[in-house]
């Protein structure tokens, strides 16, 4: 169950187990955008009637599934457009979800061990497609074209950008003058986009006037996780984007996150 994908997906290798015939599959070439960043291109389309519970308390309804040819620990996806369709709540605490029916509501419950072998068994797929995608790109992602650095303002030498070499010396020339033109398009900091509404780029807490303020308990990081943090409030400070400010009755700690490269 995927309550944020619209897209009902059927995985080949279900397909063949279920051993349905080839001609109630119908062609066709939609991407899919999303997993893992690429484009999965979809084999075929097919409509099957899908029956969620037990009589008297279930659900019979056909849906339209993209089958596609690739590596997943599940059979098949439900996205969030058939399960409004059909009314479905979920709770993945309870792994469970309920809908209504004739005869009141039914629900359907799922699998701890099943569900954590699946969610392991995604996990190590995603690492080894990770892998393979890093390796690929190491050995295609070469430069198709060199890059001639040009400079847009003779007083602010780091006011440059960079322009194809391919183009004929003339056409690069000209392409040099229409940039210092309209260098005014291209900006380096925050203070080169003047008249920018505030309401655009500051970030302002919901919080009602009734409540006050938590103050949290201030929060120990270890020596890597200090030096982090300061590196990134200091860039921050440099850049403008945040200025230091004094709440005596009132303190959030700062939220680590891991990157997907381990930073």
């Amino acid at each position: 169950m995927d309550n944020e994908g619209s897209a009902d997906i059927l995985y080949y290798s279900a397909i063949q187990q279920m051993r349905i015939k080839r001609e109630w599959l119908v062609p066709t070439n939609a991407p899919l955008v999303g997993f893992e960043g690429t484009r999965v291109y979809t084999l075929d389309v097919v409509t099957l009637p899908i029956t969620v519970d037990d009589h008297p308390q279930h659900i019979t309804k056909d849906v339209t599934f993209l089958v596609i040819d690739y590596s997943s620990a599940y059979n098949a996806i439900l996205g969030c457009l058939t399960l409004n369709s059909w009314k479905v709540v979920t709770s993945t605490y309870h792994l469970m979800i309920k809908f209504p029916t004739k005869y009141k509501v039914g629900e359907v419950r799922g699998d701890q061990v099943v569900a954590r072998e699946c969610y392991i068994a995604m996990l190590e797929m995603d690492d080894h497609l990770q892998t393979m995608s890093i390796e690929e790109q190491r050995t295609i992602a070469e430069p198709v074209e060199g890059l001639e650095k040009v400079l847009l303002d003779d007083s602010r030498l780091e006011r440059t950008t960079k322009i194809s070499t391919l183009a004929s010396l003339p056409v690069r020339q000209a392409l040099n003058a229409f940039l210092k033109e309209n260098q005014d398009v291209f900006t380096w900091s925050h203070e080169d986009m003047p008249r920018i509404d505030p309401s655009i780029i500051v970030h302002k807490l919901n919080v009602s006037p009734s409540f006050s303020p938590i103050y949290q308990k201030k929060r120990v990081f270890t020596q890597e996780q200090d030096k982090a943090i300061e590196d990134e409030v200091h860039k921050l400070q440099e850049a403008k984007f945040i200025r230091e400010v004094y709440y005596p009755d009132w303190l959030a700690n700062v939220m680590m996150v891991k990157k997907a490269k381990g930073k």
